[in-house]
């Protein structure tokens, strides 16, 4: 018996970004449509820039190419050098700064964005020689970046961003828009086809299975 109540105990144990950070999240980063970004907000005002599980680098299957911290000829993010409790030195990004390009195997690029201002402390270069970090443990190893914001903004950069309830909402929504429009122009029999041969969208012959929210936590 008391084993079974510390595998539960376990099994329900928070993760330690859980632990000790907050989940902000920007969906649709620059309107461009699940390109979602997750920053991970520490009490100490420090914040780590990764990639949501939603973003199509994470959900279409595709192995990474190439990571660029070359945002620009005159700036790379691999350039930025930190010194002292004032961190001289550090680059100020803006909210839409742009941290990185990460080109896919079908040849898709994405740019990741900084998505809060502040200074940058580190770019994570580990993922430069190991990409699949960014597949495996974008939470964790595979983060993108850190990022201090100043004192006086430490609250107030939130305001932008949405919570992880307030996010899993626009998933949720997300998955009932892609099914209406799924159905659009289907008759009733075709439907009923779709339904017998699509288990992973219904539940049954002819019934939707309900959405659950796509994020149930993650990596310990």
């Amino acid at each position: 018996m008391d084993c079974v109540e510390q595998s539960n105990a376990d099994a329900e144990a928070p993760s330690v970004i859980d632990r000790y950070f907050t989940r902000w999240y920007r969906a649709d980063m620059k309107g461009k449509s699940c390109e979602d970004h997750c920053i991970l907000q520490h009490s100490n005002r420090l914040c780590v820039v990764t990639l949501a599980e939603t973003h199509p680098i994470l959900q279409d299957g595709c192995a990474i190419k190439s990571i660029n911290y070359q945002i620009s000829n005159g700036c790379s993010r691999l350039n930025n050098k930190v010194s002292g409790k004032s961190k001289r030195g550090a680059q100020f990004l803006t909210d839409f700064a742009p941290l990185c390009r990460i080109m896919c195997s079908d040849d898709t690029e994405y740019t990741i964005y900084s998505c809060i201002r502040g200074r940058l402390l580190e770019v994570n270069e580990n993922i430069l020689e190991t990409p699949n970090l960014l597949l495996e443990k974008p939470s964790t190893e595979g983060y993108i970046a850190v990022i201090l914001p100043k004192f006086e903004e430490s609250k107030s950069i939130t305001e932008n961003l949405l919570t992880r309830e307030e996010f899993e909402a626009v998933v949720s929504k997300r998955k009932v828009e892609a099914g209406h429009v799924l159905f659009q122009g289907f008759d009733s029999k075709a439907v009923c086809v779709f339904a017998a041969q699509s288990p992973l969208l219904f539940g049954g012959r002819g019934r939707v299975r309900s959405f659950s929210p796509v994020l149930q936590g993650t990596e310990a």
